[in-house]
């Protein structure tokens, strides 16, 4: 959607209410140019930094003792 600076200055917040219930960009132009847009805000909560991985990794066998055959190194 494209709206006039002017005619977007006397219908603002009517505008941001829309823009924020459709998810929808508008552009706003100045003679016929692109000059803004408006976009709806990031609604999303912020992903936690620490424990957001909690309950995702499993220790499955003793990770310190090798698996398998054995090896040896040549000298």
């Amino acid at each position: 959607m494209q709206i006039a600076a002017g005619k977007f200055k006397a219908e603002c917040l009517k505008l941001m209410d829309e823009v924020n219930r459709t998810r929808e960009d508008i552009i706003i132009t100045k003679h016929g140019k692109p000059a803004a847009r408006l976009v709806p805000a990031n609604n999303k909560e912020p992903v936690p930094v620490f424990g957001f991985l909690k309950g995702t990794i499993s220790k499955q066998e003793d990770i310190i003792n090798p698996v398998g055959e054995q090896w040896e190194a040549d000298a």
